[in-house]
């Protein structure tokens, strides 16, 4: 069994969407096992994020995304890891400049179906699919080094809570990390 199918089978939704998610997840999971964790399979494959939090939980580290023009939380395809944990620690660290992050919580805090629209990518084309989400909390020092992976963002910055509204352009996610933070904030796994 694949880590992230252990992963996804413990999760314990929270919410009529995760609920939702999950269950498809699994039937990606059953329809296309030995491809779902790499980019082979077209239609969907596993991804990991995160959401970065100073040490007193009122800051996000976020990156400026280049694709999609939008302060945005790291993360990124598994690629073959089977610990989506792992998957989502190097995407911080990779996109960040980050040496040092820890898991706030080693389970997944959120489970999502997100739609990624056809876009180019270092010059080619790639079409609409699926990325089968799970979500780490990471907690990393404010003071420390960063740096901007520039074929990915063009920003790396640490952002208030309050101000995220502001600062996220891609609307559809701000229910996403919302959900995440009210977690975090009321101690919610």
């Amino acid at each position: 069994m694949h880590e992230y199918l252990r992963q996804i089978l413990d999760y314990r939704p929270a919410c009529e969407q995760e609920e939702q998610d999950r269950k498809l997840m699994l039937r990606y999971l059953e329809l296309f096992p030995d491809t779902i964790g790499t980019r082979q399979c077209e239609i969907a494959h596993m991804t990991a994020s995160s959401l970065i939090f100073n040490r007193d939980r009122g800051k996000l580290l976020m990156v400026y995304h280049n694709i999609y023009q939008s302060w945005s939380w790291t993360g990124g395809h598994a690629d073959g890891e089977t610990d989506l944990l792992m998957t989502a620690v190097r995407e911080a660290k990779e996109e960040t400049g980050l040496q040092a992050v820890r898991p706030i919580r080693r389970e997944a805090q959120s489970l999502d179906i997100l739609p990624v629209w056809g876009h180019f990518k270092r010059g080619s084309f790639v079409s609409s699919h699926q990325h089968l989400n799970l979500t780490y909390f990471l907690e990393a020092d404010e003071e420390a080094e960063l740096r901007v992976k520039e074929d990915e963002n063009s920003a790396v910055a640490w952002i208030a809570l309050e101000e995220l509204r502001e600062k996220v352009t891609e609307r559809e996610m701000m229910p996403v990390y919302g959900k995440m933070i009210e977690r975090m904030l009321r101690g919610i796994t």
